[in-house]
């Protein structure tokens, strides 16, 4: 029999025609934009256990639990399904591309893109899973051994490092890359300013920062309340974002889970429930410690529901009780049921300028420049200028920019990071009763990738 071809791509010819080869790349994005099949999980999952939020409820919360009060185990599969293996894909599909480029057929300067591209991926998903799991083992070749021991610290930084330092003047300067959603300059320096923010390398990320800021093409969104509306999402803020339009299936379902029970209005902003929405068992819920931390007049907190009108027309409060609700991703009018087209920012601007700001004070100790940095975020978030008098120590000032970027943050994945950074994590955990050691900073490696590579050692503590 023999079958009708409708398409040109076939196994011996896919890397030959440019359509192949991207297609390919095209895929490795996707796994780097989505390592869930709905997308809150991330930004929920990286703030259970901080000082910022907690859940309860639906299917996930017998494992949000174990987030919660540090009980996981190396047989989590969420671990597995949401951190390992999609960021393993990632680099697969980027290893395929640049082991077979040479059989392209494309022009020079695309076979260059393709591969400073596929060379982004593929760093990305290593700087994920590094502060995630610590090391873990390097492949680079679809050649490489089945079975590879993990490197030590300093090759699995040194490789992740050079390989966005190898790409940061090939790709395109940013606004200029062939589609959005696609690697570009602004998003290398970027990453690699929180990279070396979040591997104490100081002088670096101050290096880095400055490479954004030479750029001349970022600036802060001037509204926060509407900066992550599905309508203002492509912007000069958002530097990289998880895209949920152009390379993903997947959608943002976060507000899914953020709506309280029977939820009709919400009488502030005029939030009213429309029928092609959707809500969820599991609910998504902030500490009553976090909402009251916020200095008065703060905007950022206007995207936190505090309360609402229910469908039996009752008011409803959430405060006081751990309950106030993020609506940072602001529902898409066009929602179809829990599928939400908000794009979910990895690197903001603002992102940058408190992370250069923290990196100039851990190298000289509280500094105006670190002050004015800080007070650009504040002032558009409508808060009076902090001054340098304020700080006497580089302590006070470090522990001033962890507070500011809780009320910058929330809801974008980042609370884990900074306080395990800032060696608060553990010691936030243990004040509140729950029985966290130092080695819960990583989690477990999971343990079907273990037996499937005698190599790979568990990390400690698991």
């Amino acid at each position: 029999m023999d079958e009708p071809i409708y398409s040109q791509l076939a196994p011996e010819n896919v890397f030959e025609a440019e359509e192949g080869i991207q297609s390919i790349l095209f895929a490795g994005y996707s796994e780097l934009a989505n390592t869930t099949g709905n997308n809150r999980g991330i930004c929920g999952i990286e703030e259970w256990g901080t000082d910022i939020g907690w859940q309860s409820g639906g299917g996930e919360n017998s494992t949000a639990v174990q987030f919660l009060n540090f009980t996981l185990g190396s047989t989590t599969s969420l671990i597995k399904n949401v951190f390992w293996d999609p960021n393993y894909r990632g680099i697969r599909n980027a290893n395929v591309v640049l082991d077979n480029i040479d059989k392209s057929n494309t022009v020079a300067q695309n076979k260059e893109l393709f591969i400073a591209e596929a060379k982004f991926i593929r760093a990305m998903c290593y700087a994920k899973m590094y502060f995630l799991f610590g090391p873990v083992p390097l492949r680079t070749s679809e050649n490489d051994d089945l079975e590879l021991p993990r490197p030590s610290v300093e090759i699995m930084e040194s490789f992740i490092e050079n390989e966005l330092l190898e790409v940061s003047n090939v790709l395109p300067k940013p606004g200029a890359e062939l589609n959005y959603g696609r690697a570009h300059q602004g998003a290398v320096w970027g990453a690699l300013t929180k990279f070396y923010l979040n591997t104490h390398q100081w002088e670096k990320c101050v290096n880095a920062s400055q490479k954004i800021l030479d750029l001349n093409y970022y600036n802060l969104y001037p509204d926060f309340e509407q900066l992550f509306r599905v309508e203002n999402e492509i912007n000069t803020e958002f530097i990289w974002v998880k895209s949920v339009n152009v390379y993903a299936t997947r959608s943002n379902s976060w507000v899914c889970a953020t709506f309280p029970p029977g939820f009709q209005t919400h009488p502030r902003t005029g939030l009213t429930w429309q029928d092609n929405w959707k809500t969820i068992a599991s609910q998504y819920r902030l500490l009553d410690e976090y909402y009251n931390s916020f200095e008065s007049g703060d905007t950022r907190r206007n995207l936190i529901m505090e309360s609402y009108i229910n469908t039996s027309g009752d008011s409803i409060s959430l405060l006081n009780h751990d309950n106030t609700r993020s609506f940072k991703y602001w529902p898409d009018p066009n929602a179809a049921g829990n599928i939400h087209g908000n794009d979910l920012p990895q690197i903001r601007y603002s992102d940058i300028l408190l992370s250069r700001a923290e990196a100039l004070n851990e190298i000289n100790g509280p500094n105006q420049e670190s002050i004015d940095l800080i007070n650009l975020v504040r002032n558009r978030a409508t808060l009076e200028n902090i001054q340098l008098s304020d700080f006497n120590t580089k302590e006070s000032l470090r522990n001033h920019i962890l507070i500011e970027r809780g009320w910058e943050f929330y809801s974008e994945g980042m609370r884990r990071y900074d306080m395990i950074r800032m060696g608060k994590f553990i010691p936030y955990a243990q004040s509140q009763g729950k029985q966290a050691q130092s080695f819960h900073t990583l989690l477990p490696i999971p343990q079907q990738a273990i037996d499937a590579n005698s190599l790979l050692e568990q990390n400690p503590g698991y």
